[in-house]
């Protein structure tokens, strides 16, 4: 392939007193090439504001949806689909008028076409989203003087390209005269217009005076019928390269080349950087000073994540801290010199309105129901959604700053979904893993989210996209599906280590890898796993032995429900007294031999949507408690506050029935706490958990239940209840074995292992997708 010759003096500089247009073709133009040219040419759109951008393309335009919810591609201002039969706004979707009315009148109607061509031999239908457009596959020898003569005659226009593609268009109608239409609606001179393609169906683009580029390794038809324009340029590098190029040769760009993968943001040191909504340490004021200390009660998975940073390994933890604004904030901190030499807490400071928009409002309100599938209790505000962009942004230049040229940075949870898209813009160069800690639905509650385009096109910017469980897994690509085009590349089988039928989040495979946008993204299963030394060492505290004996005296002869959670609609709290009231009204043996221990954990203060919630939750509590009391028994104990880690230990040891029964839970880890509880301490209790929580599809041997059905919620817990002996030791040995085997380290080091696993690999697909595209 050679570069068309020409002297300087035949291309003068675009003028930049005006504000300029690039028109391109999208497949083997402005989709293809190197990643690193791509990289590069996005960036300066996205930051030149002398700039208008036009899609150009053949495909119609249901089909470029997708491509406007990939963050790295810049957002067009413009968009001509259908070969110039569509035009709208990039922005607003909506028709550009009256151009589109023109096209529109003197297009007959697509059945009118179909008709006419239908016993037409060699012509094969393309089973592509169009309008205003019928297109075919056919063969050079179908296209005939006769073929072209039949369509002329319906006052239509025949296109033919590349030896296979044949588009039957209104009279008129091409690319280039979309594009000189759009230029004398937007008042553009025809001289600010560049205009980019590579094959024979852009040859009309550079037959009305655009300045134009033929990219690197386009169609030879092209070529030829543009070896003779002396206002044509024909690239030596194929797609964006061959752009850049141009904006070079015309005078438009003169910044130097971004060194292969890497982006504009500055590079720090460290090899991994975990993004989370928490600190690893708390921070609290006392005389007027901010101080740390370590949380209090930690969840598990803030010291497994401190875990891999042993042995001085450079690392960076990016979370969110509350500050004023003024001097004195220190944007990163030692998290601890001795143990952690050298992990930094980076420091994302953000003012009281941040933190109640972005995490107590938005995400609780917005995000938080939908995910459990409560949509209708969803609330959308455009306003938040800019906070949370915002705050999203901020953690993502975090990040970007503070991670060496090629590491790993470990993003969770939904609150910084956005995280991997302004990351993959600022770095290319980073491998981005995000895992979900929450529940993910299918794609008929998800798609209610006014955003779902944007937050699926950031997601599917990581490089590995971990969730709990198969179904989530599935769930996500379901989602996927309806918004972009998606390869499956992988699918494995999920027995045995889930339910496939045996639960209602069981599923018999699961995809592992896709690709969409020219990139592969890995997809696992990692059931979050539990710090089994944490309830070790609370069994071995004198507070533990002690509140076990007052609890052996206080039930003795009755059997002990109990029941943990947050206040919250998923968890089916109030669902389960009412299960509960039905039992003891259906069997008055009951009454005085069995006792339910609620421990529910109240909501911040500020959350004020859980109020009604709670009342009815006491409401209920005082109603069983009025109607089946005597004196020396109160059926329902109650505890509305948070309990110490160890005496929550304690009921768990002494507890005969563990009843957690969330109507939707990402995974729930407090029915683990009671297995490890029952295996340190060789009891035989009963798990009764629901089929709706992700750990039903992992800790075989627990009583499965329906949450949405009352009598169900009563048989099951009766059944355990009832349950022989040797069926509650052999189940509990199933379910520690379990909980011992996939504990919290082997979560965090195997998910670690299947994102180092995809090094080299999205990029590998990338440079073979510009090479092929």
């Amino acid at each position: 392939m050679t570069r068309t010759e020409t002297t300087s003096a035949s291309f003068r500089p675009l003028p930049r007193q005006h504000p300029w247009l690039l028109a391109t073709d999208l497949d083997g133009t402005f989709l293809a090439g190197s990643p690193e040219r791509r990289h590069e040419l996005y960036q300066l759109l996205s930051a030149r504001t002398d700039l208008r951008l036009v899609y150009v393309t053949g495909r119609g335009l249901e089909s470029v949806l997708p491509l406007l919810s990939d963050p790295s591609l810049p957002r067009p201002d413009y968009i001509v689909c259908d070969v110039g039969g569509t035009l709208v706004d990039g922005r607003t979707l909506q028709p550009v008028q009256p151009l589109q009315e023109g096209i529109d009148a003197r297009w007959p109607g697509e059945r009118k076409v179909i008709e006419a061509l239908g016993a037409w031999p060699g012509l094969e239908r393309q089973d592509v989203p169009q309008d205003r457009r019928v297109s075919y596959f056919c063969e050079p020898g179908a296209v005939t003087d006769a073929l072209r003569a039949h369509v002329e005659s319906m006052d239509l226009d025949l296109l033919y390209s590349a030896d296979r593609y044949l588009d039957v268009l209104p009279r008129g109608v091409s690319k280039g005269a979309a594009l000189v239409a759009l230029a004398e609606h937007l008042d553009v001179p025809r001289d600010s217009i560049l205009v980019a393609g590579d094959t024979l169906n852009d040859l009309s683009m550079y037959q009305h005076g655009f300045r134009g580029v033929c990219v690197g390794e386009s169609e030879i038809g092209l070529l030829a019928q543009t070896e003779a324009l002396g206002h044509v340029l024909h690239a030596r590098e194929p797609g964006c390269g061959g752009i850049l190029e141009a904006l070079a040769h015309f005078g438009l760009h003169d910044a130097p080349p971004v060194p292969a993968g890497v982006g504009n943001a500055p590079c720090g040191e460290s090899e991994l950087v975990i993004v989370y909504h928490r600190l690893p340490y708390e921070e609290y004021v006392a005389d007027g000073e901010v101080r740390r200390r370590s949380h209090a009660s930690p969840n598990g998975i803030i010291p497994t994540l401190l875990s891999f940073f042993g042995q001085g390994r450079k690392g960076s933890w990016v979370a969110w801290t509350q500050h004023a604004g003024g001097e004195g904030f220190e944007p990163n901190t030692m998290v601890d010199a001795e143990r952690y030499p050298g992990l930094t807490a980076s420091r994302v400071a953000l003012s009281k309105t941040e933190v109640d928009i972005f995490y107590k409002q938005f995400s609780k309100e917005a995000f938080w129901p939908l995910l459990h599938t409560f949509w209708e209790r969803a609330r959308f505000r455009e306003d938040h959604w800019r906070v949370y962009l915002r705050v999203n942004r901020a953690f993502a230049e975090r990040a970007a700053a503070e991670a060496a040229p090629g590491a790993t940075v470990w993003i969770h949870d939904y609150n910084l979904w956005m995280v991997p898209a302004y990351l993959r813009e600022m770095r290319p160069d980073l491998r981005i893993a995000f895992f979900h800690h929450t529940y993910f639905p299918s794609a008929d509650v998800f798609n209610v989210v006014p955003w779902r385009r944007e937050i699926l096109g950031s997601l599917l910017q990581c490089d590995y996209v971990g969730f709990h469980i198969p179904r989530q897994v599935e769930n996500f690509v379901d989602v996927v599906r309806g918004v972009q085009p998606v390869t499956v590349l992988e699918r494995e089988p999920c027995a045995p280590r889930y339910l496939t039928y045996g639960c209602a989040v069981g599923i018999e495979r699961m995809t592992s890898a896709l690709r969409t946008h020219g990139r592969t993204v890995r997809l696992g299963a990692h059931p979050v796993g539990l710090d089994l030394d944490r309830v070790r060492n609370a069994l071995r505290s004198d507070v533990v032995r002690q509140r076990r004996a007052e609890l052996e005296q206080a039930f003795a002869g009755r059997k002990l429900i109990l029941s943990v959670e947050r206040l919250d609609y998923t968890k089916g709290t109030l669902e389960k007294l009412q299960a509960f009231e039905q039992m003891l009204a259906s069997d008055p043996e009951l009454h005085g031999n069995v006792s339910l221990l609620c421990i529910c954990v109240p909501a911040a203060r500020e959350m004020t949507v859980y109020d009604e919630l709670q009342h009815k939750i006491e409401q209920a509590v005082g109603r069983i408690n009025g109607r089946f009391s005597r004196v020396g028994y109160v059926p329902v104990q109650f505890f509305f506050r948070a309990l110490p880690f160890e005496e929550v230990v304690a009921y768990y040891a002494e507890a005969d029935v563990m009843w957690i029964t969330p109507l939707r839970d990402g995974l729930n880890l407090v029915c683990k706490e009671y297995v490890a509880t029952q295996g340190l301490t060789r009891g035989d209790g009963v798990l009764v958990l629901s089929e709706f929580a992700g750990a039903a599809a992992e800790l075989k041997g627990a009583l499965l239940t329906n949450p949405h059905d009352t009598s169900d919620l009563a048989t099951v817990c009766l059944n355990a209840l009832r349950m022989p002996r040797a069926e509650r030791r052999s189940r509990i040995r199933g379910l520690v074995d379990i909980v011992r085997h996939h504990d919290i380290a082997r979560w965090g080091q195997g998910f670690l292992a299947a994102v180092d696993a995809t090094a080299g690999e999205t990029a590998a697909t990338e440079a073979d997708a510009a090479l092929t595209g």
